[in-house]
C-alpha cells in the first residue's frame, strides 16, 4: 500500500508541468476540461481522446473512459487512445496498479457520490451552453437555516444579467434538481445551466429568471443511515441495507425529506432574500434522473406552489394517471388549467420508461405536455443540457 501511495503521489507531481514539445497528434486539441496549462488529454475531430502521462514506477494504467489500457514507453510515459466518444460530458478515472484515482491533468467534478475527473467532448454545431460574448448572470452561494431539520443548508443561486443593477425588478424562479450521486454543484459545473440561460436571455428566447440549485438529499447515494429531525438513526426494514428505505412507492425513501425542506424552508428563504415573483404561476420545478422523480413527488404534493413542471430522464416515479396529482390526471381539463408547462424529456438511447412511455400515457389521457427526445444521447448531461434549453424557453410566457 505504501508503494502504491508513492506511485499515485509521483503521478500527481510528475504529470503537472512536464515538457511535451510541439509534437502533438495532428488534428487534436486539449480538452476544455483540462486544468490550466495541461496539453493532455487531447481530443480529435472524431471524438477520440489521447492520454499521455508520466508514471515510471507504475506497472499498469488504464482509463475508465472507453476502458482503454495505456502503454508504457521507454521514457516512462504512458499513452493511449480511446475510441470515438459520444458528445457531451463524461466522468472518468484512471486505474493505476488496480486503484482508481482522478486524473491530475483534468478538472474534477462531484458525481457517483465522489469526486471524479470530467471529460468534455464537443458536439459539432452545438454551442448553446458555451461561454459567449453576451451579458452574464451570476452563480452565488446561498446559506440558510432549515427550521424543519434544525441544520444549516447551502444552495447555489443563478441570478440573470442585470439583476444587481435594477433594484426593483422581480423575477420568476426555477427550482432545478440534480441527479443521484451528484449535488448542488452539478447543474452549473457539469450542466452549464448558467451559460444556457445567459445565451437564451441574450437571444430573447427565454425570460430572465432566478434558478435555485439545492442539494436534494440524493448526493450521498445509498448506504447512508437515515436520521430523524433530532439526528437519531432510523430503523431500517428487514433485509435492507442501511440508508436504503426502499424504492419509490414502497415506503419512505432517503430523499423524501427534501420535499419538506423545499416547501417549508427553501422557498420562503428565497422569497425573502431575492426579488422573486412569489406565486405559483411564476414558479417552476424541474430535475434530472432521480431529481426528476423528486419533481414528480414534490409537485404532486404541492401543486399550489408550482405551475410549471419539467422531468428529464426520470425512469421511475411517474405516479400513473389514476392516482397521480391526487386524481387530477383523470380530469385533464382541470389539470391543463392549473399546469402551464408539463415537460417530459429523455435521450434517444435511454429506455422508453425514462420519458417516451410517460409522454404517450399523458397524451392518451388528454394531458397537455411537451415531449423532447435528444437524438443520439443517453442518461447523461448532454441530454439534460438540451432538456433545460428547451424547457427554459417555454417558462413564464
Amino acid at each position: 500500500m505504501k508503494n502504491l501511495l508513492l506511485i499515485v503521489l509521483f503521478l500527481a507531481i510528475s504529470t503537472v508541468g512536464f515538457s511535451q514539445g510541439n509534437d502533438f497528434p495532428a488534428g487534436t486539441k486539449p480538452a476544455s476540461t483540462n486544468i490550466i496549462g495541461a496539453d493532455y488529454p487531447r481530443i480529435d475531430s472524431l471524438g477520440r481522446v489521447y492520454f499521455r502521462l508520466k508514471a515510471p514506477e507504475a506497472t499498469s494504467i488504464s482509463v475508465s473512459l472507453g476502458n482503454v489500457p495505456l502503454t508504457k514507453g521507454d521514457d516512462g510515459f504512458w499513452t493511449g487512445i480511446t475510441g470515438p466518444q459520444d458528445p457531451g460530458f463524461h466522468y472518468y478515472t484512471l486505474k493505476i496498479n488496480g486503484v482508481e484515482v482522478s486524473d491530475p491533468l483534468s478538472e474534477t467534478f462531484y458525481g457517483a457520490s465522489r469526486v471524479m475527473s470530467g471529460m468534455e467532448i464537443p458536439e459539432k454545431g452545438v454551442d448553446f451552453y458555451d461561454v459567449k460574448n453576451v451579458p452574464h448572470g451570476e452563480v452565488s452561494s446561498f446559506y440558510y437555516w432549515s427550521k424543519s431539520f434544525n441544520e444549516p443548508r447551502h444552495a447555489y443561486i443563478y441570478t440573470p444579467p442585470g439583476y444587481n443593477k435594477d433594484s426593483k425588478t422581480r423575477y420568476p424562479v426555477l427550482y432545478l434538481q440534480h441527479g443521484m450521486g451528484e449535488d448542488r454543484r452539478a447543474w452549473s459545473h457539469q450542466g452549464h445551466a448558467n451559460f444556457i440561460l445567459d445565451n437564451l436571455i441574450a437571444e430573447g428566447k427565454a425570460k430572465p429568471m432566478i434558478i435555485v440549485m439545492e442539494d436534494g438529499g440524493i448526493a450521498r447515494g445509498f448506504g447512508t443511515p437515515i436520521r430523524d429531525k433530532s439526528g437519531k438513526v432510523q430503523p431500517q426494514a428487514q433485509g435492507q441495507a442501511p440508508g436504503r428505505r426502499g424504492g419509490f412507492g414502497q415506503g419512505p425513501n432517503f430523499w423524501d425529506e427534501f420535499t419538506e425542506t423545499i416547501i417549508t424552508d427553501l422557498i420562503p428563504a428565497i422569497d425573502e432574500q431575492y426579488r422573486t415573483l412569489a406565486d405559483r404561476e411564476n414558479r417552476a420545478i424541474a430535475g434530472l434522473s432521480l431529481g426528476g422523480t423528486q419533481t414528480y413527488q414534490i409537485s404532486q404534493a404541492n401543486l399550489d406552489k408550482f405551475a410549471n413542471i419539467g422531468v428529464f430522464s426520470a425512469p421511475f416515479g411517474f405516479p400513473g394517471v389514476e392516482t397521480g396529482y391526487k386524481g387530477l390526471l383523470t380530469k385533464p381539463d382541470e389539470f391543463n388549467k392549473q399546469v402551464k408547462v408539463f415537460y417530459i424529456s429523455m435521450g434517444s438511447k435511454e429506455g422508453p420508461n425514462s420519458g417516451r412511455s410517460i409522454h404517450e400515457t399523458l397524451d392518451k389521457a388528454g394531458i397537455k405536455n411537451v415531449y423532447y427526445e435528444a437524438p443520439g444521447t443517453a442518461h447523461e448531461f448532454q441530454t439534460w443540457r438540451k432538456s433545460l434549453h428547451g424547457f427554459a424557453q417555454l417558462l413564464f410566457k
